[in-house]
């Protein structure tokens, strides 16, 4: 044991060694090979090496974060491919098919082809979803040119149907195959349908990747798309160079069940198949399993359903609002969404890279544009009718119709709502998004936005788009946190001339949120005209009535308060407590005094010390705030313990620690920062903590629930069973294209549907015994649950090697 584990740390520090240097004169799999360990493992151990924080790069992590990715989609696609096989291919045919053809080799082939295909065709490779659709056609191509014997319904009579309308065919690859045309094969659907139906993908856009990257893939490697299987040789060297040239993952030994890629307990039990049947009055009521690519699946149906009641232009409701403004702003609005279109298509191509850039890739763009448009326009008239209740004049509506940011950030934000429901990942359970080349803030550079101006619409979107799925929501919110956190304190940054003309509003004390509002509850009545209009509304209004006119600004007046800035900076205080409270009891849960200091020093320097936040991060200032108060009140807690607890945080980012802004273009550690540019702007301030007067206590900010509701949200009975509560999903029907309640439950084996059949009392009698079981785990946690388990002292804690006092 003692010599399996030194083998593996070898072969840890020689893959951070190799990356470090760019020297990789191996595969990632020859290496996992040599010191006999699986990926999960790997990656757990390279987690471990790094319990300093200083062992493993930035470089190296980004590699890592690559590898798990790619894995992550190949494990997902691979058990997806097994599954679907096996719902293709009788496992013992016919003696009259050859062995040439056995479900083996058919297999090996199918998958090697797929792996070449995704690999030369698509730049974005951890693209779950189109990845998966490419899969459908590599099966679509095979099965067209299987013999119908070897088929299962109803894949055998679609074949069988072709090669009537067509020609005959040969199961032999040494014979003759009738030849068909590519268009003759383009025409030949029935296969596609049926496979996009089963996988709940959209057609249209598993025929683009077809035509666009498919046909293409099949020239590029010089086989005609009418004469038939690839030579399995040829598909398998040209694999082979591809992944020797990548030097990372080799996925043919998906078909091998190799143990270097087997994944670890709980990523098998969310990627198993159909549960076991109960007796036969409840095999009806089985549950669908929520796999990485059936979810996927599923959310894109269902935001394609939604969308397809609405249109690609302004509703009659829409232009009547436009009629009323008192500048038409229809014009404008047309002209931007198809200037917006080019820029998208373009960027979409370049960052995807399917086969043809210029054509496979901007029919895909247009795709998910298109339905960002209908998602646009949808929420704009549901935005509009809220807005109208509260807005006082027409003068108003017509200002924000007229809003170019307005519409420019709520376009994007629809767009990003189509993105990610589209590249949501396979190692995603939460429903959370992987980073990929196309994820937020991805948008923002495309459409040219500022991340602040973008924040201010987040709200408004969500509340009026009430079939946003849980995972959305979740994810706007991330987007809007993400913000909030470093994207809005960029250098450029709106946020800033803000905080400057609100100093300025009557003299140099008025900050941009008072410190006394700060335990009040947040107000979430704000539309987004108040946001995007503030402040330079009108500050005379008349009457909401269709009759009234713009109201008149009298003679200069001070600036108005700014609404945006006003919320920004109460959601920002919000989450930077939220935040802090998380860590603080991580770490100094034996010292509940010093939260309230350090709550304190942290929301001054937001509030004060803002430039500190300049091309930095909220995290960075919290770290260095814990630091500075314990340090002066004597208590003992290093940075690298903070970074450690850090770490272990959700959203977290080992670079945000790592790579901190000191000077102009010049970074280093957080401790550097701390010593050289916190503690020399706030060391009066720390100090103060330390005397007989110590500065007043900030408030602590009422923490509210969510203002995002999560209705259809299943609750889980507490204590570990797999017990949820959840209401009807959906009012729809199966036959309008959305999957039944049965079907969209949490995984289980008892099921039961208040109002449908449900078969026996059995049911009842099994729930029972669980929440009992529930009941008495629950008294027996709270009897035996003790304090957190303090964190190792880290090897590298010498005494006189630590940070400077500064």
């Amino acid at each position: 044991a003692y010599n399996k584990k030194k083998k593996e740390t070898w072969g840890v520090c020689i893959f951070i060694v190799a990356v470090d240097l760019d020297e990789m004169t191996f595969t990632f799999t020859e290496l996992l090979k040599s010191i006999s360990i699986s990926v999960c493992t790997f990656f757990q151990f390279l987690k471990e090496v790094d319990v300093n924080m200083d062992t493993v790069s930035t470089k190296v992590d980004s590699t890592v974060s690559r590898l798990k990715k790619k894995y992550d989609v190949l494990l997902a696609l691979y058990h997806k491919f097994e599954r679907t096989c096996g719902l293709i291919y009788l496992e013992q045919p016919s003696s009259e098919i050859s062995a040439e053809l056995s479900s083996v080799l058919v297999l090996k082939n199918y998958w090697i082809t797929f792996l070449l295909a995704k690999g030369k065709m698509l730049q974005m490779e951890d693209d779950l979803v189109i990845s998966f659709q490419l899969l459908l056609c590599v099966l679509d191509y095979f099965i067209k040119l299987s013999p119908p014997a070897m088929l299962k319904e109803p894949y055998k009579s679609a074949v069988t149907a072709v090669a009537v309308n067509g020609s005959a065919r040969t199961p032999r690859r040494g014979q003759n195959r009738s030849a068909r045309t590519s268009k003759q094969i383009d025409t030949d659907t029935k296969v596609i349908e049926i496979l996009c139906k089963e996988h709940d993908c959209n057609l249209d856009e598993v025929k683009n990747v077809y035509s666009s990257s498919f046909i293409p893939f099949l020239t590029s490697i010089g086989i005609v798309a009418s004469k038939g299987l690839p030579e399995v040789e040829v598909v398998l060297k040209q694999y082979e160079e591809l992944y020797l040239k990548n030097k990372d993952i080799d996925a043919r030994l998906f078909l091998d069940h190799d143990e270097t890629l087997q994944p670890d307990v709980i990523a098998c039990s969310q990627l198993e198949g159909t549960p076991p049947k109960n007796n036969p009055d409840e095999e009806l009521n089985l549950v669908i399993p929520q796999t990485p690519v059936r979810a996927a699946m599923n959310n894109i149906q269902q935001l394609i359903m939604i969308l397809n009641s609405a249109t690609d232009k302004p509703s009659d409701t829409l232009i009547v609002y436009f009629n009323n403004c008192t500048v038409n702003p229809m014009e404008a609005i047309l002209k931007r969404v198809e200037k917006l279109d080019h820029v998208f298509k373009q960027q979409f191509a370049e960052a995807v890279g399917l086969g043809c850039a210029e054509i496979g890739s901007q029919v895909t763009g247009i795709l998910r544009y298109k339905l960002g448009v209908r998602l646009y326009y949808r929420v704009m008239e549901s935005m509009l009718k809220s807005v109208r209740q509260v807005l006082i004049t027409f003068f108003l509506l017509s200002k924000l119709l007229n809003d170019n940011i307005f519409h420019t950030s709520l376009l994007a934000c629809a767009v990003e709502v189509i993105m990610a429901t589209y590249s949501r990942s396979a190692s995603q359970s939460d429903g959370t998004s992987a980073e990929t080349d196309l994820s937020f803030p991805w948008i923002l550079k495309v459409f040219d936005l500022k991340a602040f101006d973008f924040y201010k619409v987040i709200e408004s979107f969500i509340k009026a788009e009430p079939s946003l799925t849980r995972e959305m929501i979740k994810h706007l919110e991330r987007c809007e946190h993400r913000i909030m956190e470093s994207l809005a304190w960029q250098s450029g940054s709106p946020l800033f001339d803000l905080i400057k003309q609100s100093k300025e509003r009557e003299g140099q004390t008025d900050p941009p949120e008072p410190t006394p509002a700060l335990n009040l509850p947040l107000q979430h009545n704000h539309t987004a005209a108040d946001l995007y209009l503030s402040p330079v509304k009108p500050p005379l209004s008349a009457t909401s009535t269709p009759d009234a006119q713009p109201a008149v600004t009298p003679q200069a007046q001070k600036p108005q308060k700014s609404t945006s800035l006003s919320l920004f900076y109460k959601k920002v205080y919000l989450l930077a407590y939220l935040r802090l409270r998380t860590l603080f009891f991580r770490l100094l849960s034996d010292h509940p005094d010093l939260e309230p200091l350090i709550w304190t020093l942290f929301q001054h320097t937001l509030q004060n010390e803002y430039e500190l936040m300049r091309d930095r991060h909220l995290d960075q200032i919290m770290m260095c705030s814990m630091y500075g108060i314990c340090k002066v009140k004597n208590v003992d807690l290093r940075f690298k313990i903070i970074v450690s607890a850090y770490k272990e945080l959700p959203n977290t980012n080992q670079e945000t620690f790592k790579h901190v802004l000191i000077r102009e273009e010049q970074y280093d550690s957080i401790i550097v920062f701390y010593n050289l540019v916190f503690m020399q702007k706030l060391k009066t301030n720390i100090l103060q903590y330390a005397s007989s007067r110590p500065p007043t206590l900030s408030p602590i900010p009422h923490v509210p629930r969510s203002p995002y509701q999560f209705s259809n949200s299943p609750r889980r009975v507490p204590a570990g069973n797999i017990i949820y509560i959840s209401p009807l999903k959906s009012p729809y029907k199966f036959s309008d294209g959305f999957q039944s309640p049965t079907k969209m439950t949490p995984r289980s084996r008892i099921l039961v549907s208040i109002g449908e059949p449900f078969g026996t009392s059995e049911k009842f009698q099994k729930i029972n015994q669980m929440l009992g079981n529930s009941d008495s785990q629950l008294k027996r946690s709270a009897e035996v649950s003790a304090a957190p388990k303090p964190l190792k002292r880290l090897r590298f804690d010498i005494e006189g090697q630590d940070e400077a006092d500064g």
